[in-house]
């Protein structure tokens, strides 16, 4: 079970010890010939297996994120929005509830499967196989760029030439990630995908969404930045889910799977309130134009 609310509070925590066992055999891995040695290039398969997860447990994003989008007037009837990387159409359903035009930009087959189906009533939505460097797109023809948990899998100078190319004079580019904030039920998350997760160190959420990468990649253009607090609640079944809806968690074959599945219920039990434990989040928006004019 989960369940998503907004508007939470972070509270201060600890990040756990790790073991020198778990630690050698995550070492071990990272350096597997077999591993993906270039996580972006790898992005696009990266999903495929976990899409069923990724449906039920991935949070949404808060409606105060929509609303910023609204008052930047880029939401509306007359609005023509590509969200590049939709994955599963999380992020694209809220933006078809504002009246846009949305243009689903996914180069995974089954995430894209999974968004086509969730969508088939929405006469507004059009799912486009194709990726963020090369999206097919006409010149200047669309008002607003979105890319949800996605944007940290781009080639960002190919990227940027293409958002260009397809934004209209007005268009704006919005960057966006739920992130965890630092609360003791995080840290102790944080702190088993670390030991128990070799892939993480690639893709960090910090890491992914800081201000450095993003800066770089609208300059010399301007970026603003905002943030918005959500939340999700997990049963015990929810929050493994919520954990092999990652990419980078270790699938079942892994010999980190078992140990990495037993901390997670450590975790639960440590946190456990009302058969819940509640994760909290910053959702992450970054935002402008390409055009430093």
């Amino acid at each position: 079970m989960v369940s998503l609310a907004v508007d939470s509070s972070p509270q201060p925590g600890s990040r756990p010890n790790s073991s020198s066992s778990d630690a050698h055999v995550a070492q071990k891995l990272a350096h597997d010939p077999d591993r993906p040695k270039d996580l972006p290039m790898n992005s696009v398969q990266r999903f495929s297996d976990r899409v069923d997860d990724y449906v039920r447990y991935r949070p949404s994003y808060p409606a105060a994120l929509i609303d910023r989008l609204a008052v930047l007037g880029k939401l509306g009837s007359d609005r023509v929005i590509a969200d590049v990387g939709s994955g599963t159409g999380i992020l694209t359903r809220l933006l078809l509830a504002s009246g846009a035009r949305v243009i689903g930009v996914e180069p995974n087959a089954p995430m894209r499967a999974a968004a086509e189906k969730a969508l088939s009533d929405e006469p507004r939505f059009e799912s486009k196989d194709a990726r963020a460097e090369a999206t097919g797109l006409g010149d200047g023809s669309v008002d607003l760029i979105t890319a949800a948990q996605a944007f940290h899998w781009f080639e960002p100078a190919a990227t940027r030439a293409e958002f260009a190319r397809i934004l209209k004079p007005t268009g704006q580019v919005a960057l966006i990630w739920n992130q965890r904030s630092d609360t003791p039920v995080n840290l102790d998350y944080e702190a088993m995908l670390e030991r128990f997760a070799p892939d993480y160190q690639n893709v960090r959420e910090k890491d992914r969404a800081a201000e450095s990468r993003v800066s770089a990649f609208f300059a010399p253009a301007s970026v603003q930045f905002e943030s918005f607090a959500s939340e999700q609640r997990f049963d015990e079944a929810g929050l493994r889910g919520r954990l092999t809806s990652s990419s980078y968690a270790p699938r079942p074959s892994s010999p980190l799977y078992e140990p990495m599945m037993a901390e997670l219920t450590s975790i639960f039990g440590k946190h456990v309130a009302k058969g819940e434990v509640v994760l909290p989040y910053e959702t992450i928006l970054w935002y402008g134009s390409l055009d430093s004019r």
